[in-house]
């Protein structure tokens, strides 16, 4: 702990006589010692020293005063007069400045050398960095034994909030993940950039995912904190490893389950290595990162609401799915539906969620999947199942080589369009869309009527199926909706 000048006077080798005021207090921490013969040497202190002088520049009564008001305006704590050179006795003027302004004096006889106070105030001042050093070397071992204890990052942070005195709170992408309280939260605890009571430490995790560690004010920090800043980086980083490892082995297991290429029975022990019962019922929620512009899918994190849920990212028409699956005793599929959309959209992915529906075993899930893909592209933010899906019950059957139908009735189209910069897939689109209206269809493309029916006859003549006839329709209709849903390859 810092000397103070009540401290020096205590020392009976110094033989310090208190010159000033009773009135002036003696308490202000010393943090260290100047010794100066100057007439102002204020351009020298930077505030909190004991001022040491002989007064051998103060030979006048103005010069006394002017040197007070100088080191009071530094910022100094007090002088140390030295008599026995220039001055038999501290000068009264000096000493009524002094007093005017609050500034401690003490009396330093000719026998105790200046470098004795130097070397106690130096001695009190290293021991305080030293104590200070040995408190924070304790703090560093609590912290690093919370975090490789068991404890996790939650048992870090509760430490480090009762070192600092202050709750904490850390956010990925805006959206929090953490909070240490000691009391209950309240809604005005919230924690932003435009929030004033808090703190914002930048974490840096070499990944694009905006980690923040927010303090509380007012917080007590010794250094500290930026020693937990990198415990914590380090531990984000592990943990987005570690859900990357994990949604890629979950990916495969489902990857081959939406796939068909398993039976049953095999089905039903893969999903129990993920931790899923398959009497259970689940549910899957779907976010397809449509632009692709950073591997963001597999390490983000879930919303609180689905901690519990099994999340995989599989590969499909060269995007990342995001497929969350979940038991149905979660919660509302819709509610959580809109927790996954508000993160993905923190993340910057905004992308639509979709909802498949409830169903127990690994082929419920193979539709779950299917409703949700088809789910997420009806246009809002969420996606609720409507009713069975045809299409998505015959993807789902291994029995029914639906991709296979759908590649050999459009290829022709796809090819003919790629070779000739054509419009027959888009026109055949429309047309279904508008329940075979070819005014419809003229209108939407901004063509003519007679263009739209000779595309449609080239559509015929190419696929062998007339989309006039009600079977060859359906078939196309089918042919293109699986088109739009299928499985990854």
């Amino acid at each position: 702990m810092a000397l103070s000048l009540a401290d020096l006077m205590a020392v009976p080798a110094l033989h310090l006589k208190n010159m000033g005021s009773s009135r002036t207090p003696l308490t202000a921490p010393i943090d260290w010692v100047a010794v100066t013969e100057l007439e102002n040497p204020q351009a020298f202190l930077s505030g909190g020293e004991l001022v040491l002088t002989t007064g051998a520049r103060q030979g006048t009564a103005d010069a006394q005063r002017s040197f007070v008001r100088q080191i009071r305006r530094a910022g100094a704590v007090g002088v140390g007069f030295g008599i026995g050179f220039e001055h038999d006795a501290v000068p009264q003027a000096l000493i009524a400045e002094a007093n005017r302004w609050g500034v401690p004096v003490v009396e330093v006889p000719y026998v105790t050398p200046f470098i004795a106070i130097g070397k106690l105030v130096a001695e009190a001042r290293s021991a305080d960095h030293y104590t200070k050093l040995e408190r924070l070397l304790r703090e560093h071992q609590v912290l690093a034994r919370a975090l490789l204890t068991g404890g996790g990052l939650p048992s870090l942070l509760r430490k480090l909030a009762a070192m600092v005195g202050s709750d904490l709170s850390i956010t990925q992408y805006g959206s929090e993940m953490f909070f240490t309280s000691a009391g209950p939260r309240h809604s005005g605890d919230a924690v932003g950039p435009d929030d004033d009571g808090w703190q914002a430490v930048a974490l840096s995790t070499g990944k694009r995912d905006a980690s923040t560690l927010w303090l509380r004010r007012p917080f007590h920090d010794d250094g500290i904190v930026d020693y937990a800043r990198g415990l914590i980086s380090i531990e984000l980083n592990n943990l987005a490893q570690r859900r990357h490892t994990a949604r890629q082995i979950a990916g495969q297991i489902l990857t081959d389950i939406v796939r068909g290429t398993v039976e049953a029975a095999d089905a039903d022990a893969r999903i129990e290595t993920l931790g899923l019962n398959p009497a259970s019922k689940y549910f899957v929620l779907l976010v397809r990162d449509g632009e692709d512009r950073f591997p963001t899918l597999p390490t983000t994190v879930l919303p609180p609401e689905l901690d519990s849920a099994v999340a995989a990212v599989i590969k499909a028409d060269e995007h990342n799915e995001l497929l969350v699956v979940v038991p149905s005793q979660l919660g509302e599929p819709a509610v959580l539906g809109r927790a996954l959309s508000r993160q993905m959209i923190d993340v910057g992915i905004t992308e639509a969620v979709g909802i498949g529906g409830t169903y127990s075993k690994a082929n419920g899930l193979r539709w779950s999947y299917f409703e949700a893909r088809e789910a997420a592209t009806r246009g809002l933010d969420v996606n609720v199942p409507e009713r069975l899906s045809l299409t998505s019950l015959l993807l789902a059957s291994g029995d029914v080589p639906m991709a296979a139908m759908a590649a050999e009735a459009l290829g022709p189209l796809t090819a003919f369009d790629t070779a000739h910069g054509a419009e027959l897939v888009d026109t055949l689109e429309t047309y279904l869309r508008l329940n075979g209206s070819v005014a419809a269809v003229a209108d939407a493309l901004t063509l003519h009527r007679n263009t739209v029916r000779y595309r449609l006859t080239q559509i015929a003549e190419l696929t062998g199926y007339d989309p006039a006839l009600t079977p060859d329709r359906v078939q196309l209709w089918l042919a293109l909706a699986v088109r739009r849903l299928s499985p990854p390859a």
